[in-house]
């Protein structure tokens, strides 16, 4: 005969036990509960296998059992009572009239205390307690002003297998507006008083709208665009916020505004931790770095403050190891000032944004302010790193998603950012990405809304289209260029790379349900052939074309970098495929003129210099910075960059025609593709012929009897006219391609 035992055990509220047993619990009584801690029954409802029992509120600091007689003992899961807690008091440090009122919500801690500090490396400061308050927020009220300039906290709590509480470690605000860290692994925090953050003059700037089939962006990271010696910045403005938008010199903005794009993606701004552990030493419980010898995460994918802007890009900023980086408040304007400067170049600004995961190693205030609530765990309470980078934030916990949330408002209203590129979306839960744009929306309603949409092993660019956000098109990507330079080449290396003749549709319609893609419409596709991760396509195409092998070592860097005519050819005809594809377009930069990734010699042990680097995010070097003697090595694609981007600037019908006003064009040539839009009786408006046949010419017979201006061919691109035909029949030379406007089409 069975034993009833318990199923589980799980708080519902802070009072309320729901128990299940794998029997009918007949005949329970309060008397045949017992809690441990010791805590008062009130009363016990049977309902089926399920019994309720109301008690006294529990202490979530502590770890709780139950036993019932004749069905045994089990642990209380808390989460459901956690899922349940949810505040809208405001929270970090709020200055209201002469009161400064400090919040956080820690739900599961048993002690919080504010430290007040003169200087940033105070050791201990001036210390208050604060006040458990309902719904799992600690308060404290103190008069202003401070004489102190900088805070932080401490959160005590469970000690069990599994937690991170300690007490004796000092951890930002989450919410905090700027903040000082010391330059080491730990990160270390002081939070300045809001009264120390000076307020900010945004002029006569407002938001630059521009809708998302019309996007042409640019994904840069802030210091890699001037801190070379060839942008032309003096050192003190080398590689920060304002050397971005500051100088005359051919770099950074100037560089951007000759390109002609009209947004600027910015690889990861928010205060993040740049620093990893020492190379090939322990750092403190099972963490060892073998992993990386530059001991940096340059590109910024490891967040620490989710309100503030990253320091290191502020002029003047402390960047020595191990001394503390005081750029706070200065660094605050500086971003405000470089996105007034994009503003009134005609740029939106949207910001590459990590909500998904943070650090392993430094002091991310969330990991101890409540690990198991903020973050994904497992059944033991490890960290769980579906992203392959960190550890998982848990979007799902309500006031994770109201952090979350609250972070993308401040920086649509308080820096007048214009949208926000979402990194390894999938691991963010679908309601979060709601709230997100519904309440961004309220805000800024043309909000510029991108998901990355893969990430923890999901790939949904369906998903994402249907809450209306945009996402990176790897199918166009893939198509176009291949997965691999060595094994697998995609459209422009004259191969289908796998696929058919069909695909091409599908790669430049913007990879509609029509046209067997996954996207609602066209204006939800990203359509890029180079980002940050992997090879930039100017070493994907070196690679390919077999003048370059992976692990080969860089002799002469300029004969390396200048394209041979026929990576220059390829380069091209990636180049009109991409910005004659309808969806937005994305260029990471350098792409423009085929940028080269080649591994700097900095004296560091274990590192492989004059190598093509293919993940180079560790790199604060001449790897990464942008080399504008590139740029003029490869002048000709630059300019061809620059005439693609005029032309679809030009021809909206580019970028927003219907499907219907599609007419494609086939060839007696394998690997000839093209198409005509905007076909009606009165004529054609433009044709865009791709051969990327590199041993036969094309011939293609045009729909209809026309005059074509002749504005893209295989040396030129742009809006003047190269040639004239009058009639039907082009010949398109073997890899190359051909852009037509018949402008009597009206």
């Amino acid at each position: 005969m069975s034993r009833m035992r318990i199923e589980y055990a799980r708080l519902e509220t802070l009072n309320r036990i729901h128990i299940l047993f794998t029997e009918v619990p007949q005949g329970l009584l309060r008397t045949d509960i017992v809690l441990a801690p010791a805590a008062e029954i009130h009363s016990v409802e049977v309902e089926g296998y399920e019994a309720v029992v109301t008690t006294d509120d529990l202490d979530l600091s502590i770890a709780h059992t139950v036993l019932v007689r004749r069905a045994g003992i089990a642990t209380i899961d808390v989460t459901p009572c956690l899922q349940a807690l949810r505040s809208d008091l405001p929270l970090g440090c709020i200055a209201e009239n002469e009161y400064y009122i400090f919040r956080l919500f820690a739900p599961r801690a048993s002690r919080v205390r504010l430290h007040l500090f003169d200087a940033h490396d105070d050791a201990i400061g001036t210390q208050y307690y604060l006040t458990r308050e309902a719904d799992g927020i600690w308060q404290l009220t103190l008069a202003r002003p401070l004489p102190e300039r900088y805070y932080a906290f401490s959160i005590d709590g469970p000690h069990y297998s599994g937690e991170m509480f300690n007490s004796r470690i000092r951890v930002g605000d989450p919410y905090a507006r700027a903040v000082v860290t010391r330059n080491d692994y730990r990160n270390e925090a002081r939070c300045l008083l809001p009264d120390y953050i000076p307020a900010y003059d945004w002029e006569d700037d407002r938001h630059v709208a521009v809708s998302a089939e019309d996007l042409v962006i640019y994904e840069m990271h802030v210091k890699d665009m001037t801190a070379h010696s060839s942008s032309g910045r003096d050192t003190r403005l080398a590689g920060t916020y304002r050397g971005l938008w500051d100088g005359n010199t051919g770099g950074g903005l100037d560089h951007i505004r000759q390109l002609g794009v009209n947004a600027v993606e910015l690889m990861p701004s928010q205060h993040f931790a740049f620093i990893e552990p020492p190379f090939h030493q322990h750092a403190g419980s099972n963490l060892y770095n073998d992993w990386n010898p530059y001991e940096a995460n340059h590109w910024g994918y490891m967040t620490s403050f989710f309100f503030a802007p990253e320091p290191r890009y502020a002029t003047g900023a402390e960047t020595r190891p191990e001394h503390w980086n005081t750029a706070a408040p200065s660094h605050v304007t500086e971003f405000k000032d470089m996105v007034k400067a994009l503003h009134r170049a005609g740029l939106a600004v949207i910001m590459d944004v990590v909500y998904n995961h943070t650090s392993e190693y430094d002091y991310q205030p969330l990991k101890y302010i409540d690990k198991q609530y903020y973050f994904r765990t497992s059944p033991q309470g490890e960290f769980l790193q579906s992203s392959g980078c960190g550890n998982d934030l848990d979007s799902r916990m309500p006031m994770t998603r109201r952090l979350i949330v609250e972070s993308v408002l401040h920086w649509l209203e308080e820096y007048h950012v214009d949208g926000f590129r979402f990194d390894l979306a999938p691991i963010i839960d679908r309601e979060t990405f709601e709230e997100i744009r519904d309440r961004a929306r309220e805000v800024y309603p043309d909000v510029i809304l991108i998901a990355e949409p893969w990430g923890g092993g999901a790939y949904d660019l369906t998903g994402f289209s249907e809450l209306g956000y945009t996402s990176w098109n790897d199918i166009f990507r893939d198509g176009v260029k291949g997965s691999d330079p060595k094994h697998h080449h995609g459209y422009i290396f004259g191969s289908w790379g796998g696929k058919s003749p069909e695909n091409f549709g599908t790669w430049m319609l913007g990879s509609v349900r029509e046209k067997h893609g996954p996207f609602l419409t066209h204006a939800h596709a990203v359509n890029y052939l180079e980002s940050h991760d992997g090879y930039t396509l100017g070493d994907t195409i070196r690679i390919a074309t077999g003048t370059v092998r992976p692990g080969q070592p860089i002799g002469d860097f300029e004969r390396h970098v200048r394209l041979t005519p026929e990576q220059l050819r390829i380069s091209k005809l990636a180049a009109v495929m991409l910005l004659t594809a309808r969806g937005a377009v994305m260029l990471h930069a350098g792409q423009e003129f085929a940028r080269s990734k080649v591994i700097a010699d900095t004296g560091r042990e274990s590192t492989t210099p004059g190598l093509i680097d293919r993940n180079s995010y560790e790199k604060d070097d001449e790897t990464n910075w942008i080399d504008y003697r590139q740029r003029e090595w490869n002048r000709p694609l630059f300019e061809y960059y620059r005439g693609l981007i005029a032309l679809r600037s030009a021809y909206p019908v580019l970028r927003n025609a219907p499907l219907s006003a599609y007419h494609f064009l086939s060839s007696g040539t394998e690997l000839a593709s093209g198409f005509v839009i905007g076909m009606d009786g009165d004529g054609c408006r433009i044709a865009v012929l791709i051969n990327a046949n590199r041993a036969t010419a094309a011939e293609y017979i045009l729909p209809k009897q026309c005059s074509w201006r002749i504005l893209v061919d295989a040396q030129r691109a742009g809006t003047a006219t190269l040639g004239l035909l009058e009639g039907k029949r082009i010949t398109v030379p073997a890899g190359t391609c051909m852009v037509m406007v018949n402008d009597r089409a009206d």
